[in-house]
């Protein structure tokens, strides 16, 4: 892993932990920052708090000019209205910062980054990489660093995607097919490539990552604006009735103080989920940054909670995306032994993970475990992505494994002839879906390894646990029948498309569509593109075509289409902690308006002593309790909010029965229990 993949993956790690020191400093002056009108007005329910802070600090002015009392009380009143305001931009100053310190990383690793850019006519010439354009074409080779995002126009190579994704195991992209693309800050380990930029400057995949990270770009989801416009309807409608309590205590012949009026409307106002909900949709964002998948607006994250179909393709997704070494085939007249020896040998200068499984296979059937300095003498031949096979030349040994194409024109010549024996291996494996490769020393064939798809660790549960939330599973691949009914039952996979042509994707996803479902999927190559372009979740892999890219919603900087099961997670994850604390928030709306209104009339009207069934003190120790708790429990909310409410895979009945159970009542009980605790402290310290 280059020391930029490092220091990307440990920035990562480190912004797992929510409430960071090094995040808390710059956050509190950025809580002061947004307090500007300009910014406040983007959430009315926070703005009107703002408002009222204001009001009660002109009020607080009046009194002390006019020498009147309960400036103490009033003085409080407005501390903690002003409080409240700046905890809600706390709450998303401190989403904003993790997104900015993963943003530094990112644009530090593109400012050092270096390219030898290609003019005809001329030897490559080196420049910064940000000079580059769209057009422009660079040369990069074994060891350099890939400048900008582009597609490989000539040659193929090994390449190191850590910078990107922190992950270690190479892969090999060339020029001309649908793994072309490569990636601004992958390091290439072999051969030499030409690239052609395809991002303008400024709008790289590297450089929208950062504007998503810092928020610069990032919108509120549609139901996000149904939400903020609901809260801002609430709110409007607790001014109008607040406000026309002053005139109807005047009617009565009871004055109620502005501040008490303001303090009252900002408790009973939805003030909690409004202070946290820019928080929960950045946060959303973030942890699907953390995922290494780049999700181009919010809506994308909040579609992928909403899904009820997914179409999965078996290989890299059902599937291992490295098919590993399991069974064996030797030509005629040629030991077991002798074949397994042969291919360890051959495998020990194969660095894919193919190779390796090879390794492991001859261990487990009883081959002595040899490395290269075993075979000092020996001359190693790399895989390469040209060659499509590795081996060594050893004590007048020619040893290779590889395609099977590769090794039937190197045993051609070297004047050997195909095995009949292995062509039956080699039909047996590929009849079960397998990939036959040949191994050969010199002009004669030794046999057959089998590579068979492996179902992902503990996928299966993971699709019974979306088949628990209703989700309907269909996988789609262009292997036969009996192999792909085969992976789909081992998976758990609810139905099959087999021998599918690429445009029957699409056709697919708008029947689904047209029979009202919300459709993930994946894609990677220019006939993915209509699909991934007509589906509601379309997530891209960082590794395929500029097309593929473009039509998706999402990108997955790792190349994992598996990741598209952890994304519909997420996506619920910000739905359900959505809607779990609006449900607190309203009942917590609900308790505090019946809390504190009985103890505010009480001196007025002392027939409604029964309701005041807390014993605040007094009026005014209940005003400021309410507040106070109102305040706070913002900044206790701020760890859920960046976390999210746990995600457990069940029917929408039991989410909305667990939330309204937890959170509902939960919200319905705090206030009670909090404004007790802080009227009895105020009462204590005599503080009104």
């Amino acid at each position: 892993m280059t020391s930029i993949g490092l220091r990307h993956r440990r920035v990562y790690d480190k912004n797992k932990r929510l409430l960071q020191w090094r995040f808390i400093g710059p956050a509190v002056a950025d809580s002061f920052a947004k307090l500007s009108p300009a910014h406040m007005w983007r959430n009315p329910v926070m703005f009107v708090t703002e408002i009222g802070a204001l009001i009660g600090t002109i009020d607080l002015v009046r009194i002390l000019t006019h020498h009147l009392g309960h400036a103490r009380f009033v003085a409080q009143i407005a501390l903690w209205l002003w409080l409240t305001v700046i905890f809600a931009n706390f709450a998303e100053a401190m989403a904003e910062r993790r997104g900015k310190a993963q943003a530094d990383v990112l644009r530090n690793a593109r400012a050092k980054t270096r390219a030898r850019k290609v003019v005809d006519g001329e030897p490559p010439r080196e420049v910064p990489g940000s000079s580059l354009g769209k057009g422009d074409v660079f040369v990069v080779g074994a060891g350099e660093v890939i400048a900008v995002d582009g597609e490989i126009v000539e040659g193929a190579a090994v390449i190191n995607e850590s910078a990107v994704t922190g992950e270690a195991a190479p892969v090999v992209r060339s020029g001309g097919g649908d793994h072309s693309g490569v990636t601004g800050g992958t390091t290439v380990l072999s051969d030499e490539i030409k690239v052609r930029v395809t991002a303008e400057r400024g709008q790289s995949f590297l450089d929208r990552m950062i504007h998503l990270v810092e928020g610069v770009k990032r919108q509120k989801t549609p139901n996000e604006l149904a939400l903020s416009i609901l809260l801002s309807a609430l709110t409007l409608i607790f001014t109008f009735v607040v406000f026309t309590m002053k005139y109807f205590g005047l009617f009565l012949a009871v004055d109620f103080p502005i501040s008490v009026l303001v303090a009252l409307l900002v408790c009973i106002a939805p003030t909690t989920i409004g202070g946290l909900l820019s928080a929960i949709g950045i946060a959303g964002i973030d942890r699907m940054v953390q995922m290494n998948v780049l999700a181009m607006s919010g809506r994308a994250v909040e579609a992928a909670g909403d899904i009820d179909v997914l179409l999965l393709d078996k290989t890299g997704t059902i599937t291992e995306g490295d098919r590993k070494a399991c069974e064996y085939f030797p030509a005629e007249g040629v030991d077991r032994s002798a074949l397994l020896s042969a291919a360890q040998l051959a495998s020990l200068a194969d660095e894919t993970p193919e190779g390796r499984s090879i390794l492991t296979l001859a261990e487990r059937e009883g081959v002595r475990p040899r490395s290269r300095a075993d075979l000092r003498d020996g001359r190693f031949v790399a895989f390469t992505a040209q060659t499509r096979m590795s081996g060594v030349d050893y004590d007048g040994a020619r040893i290779r494994k590889g395609a099977l194409d590769a090794i039937r024109t190197f045993v051609t010549e070297q004047g050997g002839k195909w095995s009949e024996q292995v062509e039956l291996g080699v039909r047996k494996i590929s009849s079960a879906g397998g990939t036959p490769l040949a191994v050969a020393d010199g002009g004669r064939v030794l046999g057959v390894i089998g590579l068979a798809d492996v179902i992902k660790n503990g996928l299966p549960d993971r699709l019974k646990q979306f088949h628990g939330m209703g989700i309907r599973t269909v996988m789609i691949t262009g292997d036969n029948p009996l192999t792909a009914n085969t992976i789909a039952k081992k998976a758990g996979v609810d139905s099959v498309v087999a021998q599918a042509k690429p445009e029957q994707k699409l056709e697919i996803l708008q029947h689904e569509q047209v029979g009202g479902h919300l459709v993930a999927m994946t894609g990677d190559g220019v006939n993915d593109a209509p699909a991934l372009a007509q589906a509601d979740v379309g997530l891209a892999m960082n590794t395929g075509t500029e097309a593929a890219k473009e039509a998706g919603n999402m990108v997955d900087l790792d190349s994992d289409p598996a990741k598209l099961v952890d994304v519909v997670e997420v996506g619920k994850q910000m739905l359900i902690t959505r809607g779990a604390l609006t449900t607190f928030s309203i009942a917590n709306d609900v308790a505090k308006y019946f809390a504190i209104l009985p103890a505010m009339l009480l001196a007025s009207f002392p027939q409604v002593a029964p309701l005041n069934v807390m014993s605040l003190s007094t009026p005014e120790s209940a005003t400021l309790s309410a507040v106070i708790f109102n305040a706070i429990i913002i900044v206790l909310l701020i760890p859920l909010a960046l976390r999210g409410v746990t995600f457990r895979p069940g029917p929408a009945s039991a989410l909305l029965r667990h939330n309204l159970l937890v959170f509902g009542v939960g919200g319905l009980i705090a206030p009670f229990i909090g404004i007790k605790l802080v009227d009895v402290l105020l009462s204590s310290f005599h503080m009104v």
